[in-house]
């Protein structure tokens, strides 16, 4: 096998399985991975928070600066807001730091597959444009299109659209590339992969994407309902 077809056969997402309804509905590799992740994550929430004390023991002190850390990011950028958003906000975070690491555990990063990024890009602009109606009602979210003036109008109405194919191609695009890059670098030096491009491709690139993505889901929840 030559290294375009190894590329090719890394890169391909694979159905792991087919639930036997209408026909066959096939299960992306990507998708069986997203449900080790939050089961994973589920597993270990309720073993950081179980058994509670006011005096907080280590793995509780874990728990108190995640959740801490969220909120104070949640209380600068959305106000009094805050409480409402803070938990879907973490959630996201979370979820996506670990799924651009999986690849440390063996597992393909879910957000290699253009379907996952999209996914979270319609959550997070269904969070935020719902939002807007949310605290500004009927007549104060459509309102918000108009501003500063009603000239913008159309350009604030293909925000719908732009934003989320924006988050979806950054963190797709850049997960990809870094995928791609640790793979070629596999096939090309199987005995000497440098560690420090792992580090830096796989965990560093994808904490920050991480990031960036939560980052920009709160400003533009910030916009609006300002």
């Amino acid at each position: 096998m030559n290294i375009k077809e190894e590329l090719m056969h890394a890169l391909e997402n694979k159905t792991a399985f087919e639930i036997p309804l209408f026909g066959g509905i096939p299960v992306p590799e990507s998708a069986v991975a997203s449900w080790i992740l939050i089961a994973g994550v589920t597993l270990v929430a309720i073993w950081l928070t179980h058994n509670m004390k006011k005096v907080p023991g280590r793995k509780q002190m874990v728990a108190e600066t995640l959740v801490g850390f969220m909120n104070n990011f949640c209380k600068e950028h959305l106000g009094h807001h805050w409480r409402t958003y803070a938990p879907i906000l973490g959630t996201m975070g979370i979820y996506l730091v670990l799924a651009n690491l999986s690849e440390f555990v063996g597992i393909k990063p879910p957000t290699k597959d253009l379907n996952v990024t999209a996914g979270m890009a319609v959550i997070s602009t269904v969070l935020v444009y719902g939002s807007s109606f949310m605290v500004k009602g009927l007549k104060g979210g459509l309102k918000k299109f108009a501003e500063p003036s009603p000239i913008v109008a159309p350009l604030n109405i293909l925000e719908i659209g732009i934003r989320p194919l924006s988050l979806c191609m950054r963190l797709f695009g850049n997960v990809f590339a870094s995928f791609v890059i640790m793979e070629l670098v596999k096939i090309i030096a199987p005995a000497i992969v440098p560690i420090p491009l792992s580090l830096y491709f796989d965990a560093f690139d994808g904490i920050i994407q991480a990031v960036v993505f939560v980052f920009l889901t709160t400003l533009f929840l910030s916009e609006a309902i300002e």
